[in-house]
């Protein structure tokens, strides 16, 4: 079904209207997904234009996009999208900072402790002496990344259990926002073997200070990268100090393409967006932004990798990892993070008059107003 723009923005505005947890029926939940496959279409037709600007755009086994030089490419990603990674690790349940793209936007104060001297790792709860015996016990993971929320407000807790993994032979990689990093603490990281490390450059705004710790990080941390939502603020400030970035000498940039969720998508409401395969919904500027983003890289022969971290990403990641762990065929963790669909939140992309459906047919009898 070619749902007109006309038929959609009246429909949604209706859905948009009732109560949060109403069901709808069948026909309706119809109209939403032709709605959203109209959107999405566009969507794609639009991108696919994009990537035909960048030159010399490669794939990892058609599982994501990039440019640059191989040896730069985060081998966090390779592992998350080829191989049994990525296995997540949480210690720190804070945060220094309050970014309005965080997932955990508005509830930072309110994050669960993981619990004193423990770890969880595949979200089961361990003490960092149990780590010799998970080891012995399951096959060991390609790679492990520390997540959630700021690993630097008690980083020296890091170091031991970094040593573990690393003398296993698992990669890790670290994210972080970097304002609390030093040369002594990335120093002391290094030594314990971190692979990777990624500053969410986006969330300082590119301050000197990150940038500077990126450039020490890249003495003693083999592969050292950015990786951050790819928002208007971020590209603006990123060519302003784009010189000083690359004198940094890093490997990599994962532009990931900003997805939402209850916590921070009221941080952009009005803007266009779209869900993509009914999961990640994403203001529509945040990969058109990798794409440009790219094409400079390429045109200004940059000396890294820029990795297009996108929802077609987190797509393929969810089904690799099911496939490494025995899912049925098919099966993935790629899910949206809404529990109920938030309608109000699509109303803009429908009100835009710039934004059109790339074919229209009218409703069939069934899906009319007075009808269902």
């Amino acid at each position: 079904m070619k749902i007109s723009k006309k038929d959609a923005l009246m429909w949604f505005e209706f859905f948009a209207a009732l109560p949060e947890d109403e069901e709808l029926s069948a026909l309706q939940q119809e109209i939403v997904y032709a709605t959203f496959a109209q959107i999405e279409n566009t969507i794609d037709f639009r991108n696919e234009k994009l990537m035909k600007a960048v030159e010399n755009l490669k794939t990892l086994k058609g599982r994501t996009y990039y440019v640059g030089e191989d040896v730069n490419f985060p081998k966090g990603c390779i592992s998350c999208l080829t191989g049994t990674g990525l296995s997540a690790v949480r210690k720190t349940n804070t945060c220094n900072l309050n970014c309005k793209f965080c997932y955990n936007y508005g509830q930072l104060e309110d994050s669960a402790p993981i619990g004193e001297g423990m770890w969880e790792i595949g979200g089961t709860k361990f003490y960092e002496k149990d780590i010799d015996l998970l080891l012995t016990i399951q096959e060991k993971p390609t790679g492990l990344a520390y997540v959630y929320l700021e690993p630097f407000m008690d980083i020296e807790k890091y170091y031991s259990v970094i040593q573990k993994f690393n003398e296993a032979g698992i990669h890790q990689h670290m994210y972080t926002n970097g304002t609390l990093a030093t040369e002594e603490t990335l120093k002391a990281l290094g030594e314990a073997g971190l692979d990777e490390i990624r500053f969410n450059l986006g969330a300082s705004n590119c301050s000197d200070r990150v940038i500077e710790q990126i450039k020490i990080a890249k003495k003693y941390i083999p592969q050292v990268g950015i990786e951050t939502p790819m928002t208007p603020e971020f590209f603006e400030s990123f060519f302003k100090k784009k010189e000083a970035i690359f004198d940094t000498q890093l490997d990599f940039i994962n532009c990931a393409e900003l997805h939402l969720n209850e916590n921070n998508i009221d941080n952009y409401y009005g803007e266009n967006m779209y869900i993509s395969r009914h999961g990640y919904i994403s203001p529509i500027w945040s990969r058109p932004l990798t794409f440009e983003f790219m094409r400079i890289a390429m045109e200004e022969k940059w000396p890294i990798a820029v990795h297009d971290c996108s929802n077609f990403t987190k797509f393929a990641r969810g089904l690799n990892l099911n496939s490494k762990t025995g899912s049925w065929f098919g099966a993935s963790n790629y899910t949206s993070e809404f529990q109920h669909i938030p309608y109000y939140v699509f109303l803009p992309i429908l009100q835009d008059d710039n934004f059109e459906f790339l074919e229209e047919e009218p409703l069939p009898e069934k899906f009319r107003v007075g009808v269902i």
